[in-house]
């Protein structure tokens, strides 16, 4: 099987199990080995006390981005800690899309940097960190 086929299949196995996210309404754009795009339109649900988009739904969304990268490889992986820094509000209507990309992988962790944009402007900027759990059951 190519590498961009395990990509996809990894990806549909994810995104039929991932309850949370779909139903926070984040949706897989697209998916690469090692890399994956993921987007969310900041409905009235997603919104703080302060009117614009509660910073858990910014980091679910660059989460996901990183799950789908990271699991790219075919090898069930789970977050050994990840990192967001805000940079500016999302605001109701607004279209946010994460990019995750692979800065490297050694043995069975990664490393993985994942932009979150509005439009042009970078909303956020997301590191996580990942490990393989070869024993974990893969998604259904």
């Amino acid at each position: 099987m190519e590498n961009q086929e395990i990509a996809e299949r990894s990806a549909a196995a994810m995104e039929r199990a991932d309850a949370a996210a779909r139903e926070a309404g984040v949706r897989l754009l697209g998916v690469t080995p090692g890399g994956a795009r993921t987007a969310l339109v900041v409905a009235e649900r997603h919104l703080n006390g302060h009117g614009i988009c509660h910073g858990g739904y910014v980091f679910l969304l660059a989460d996901a981005a990183f799950a789908y990268a990271c699991n790219s490889h075919g090898v069930s992986t789970v977050a050994s800690g990840g990192d967001i820094t805000f940079l500016r509000p999302a605001a109701l209507g607004d279209e946010l899309v994460a990019e995750a990309v692979e800065r490297a992988r050694s043995g069975r962790s990664g490393l993985y940097d994942v932009t979150v944009r509005a439009g042009d402007a970078v909303v956020a900027e997301f590191r996580g960190r990942s490990r393989q759990v070869p024993g974990l059951p893969a998604p259904p």
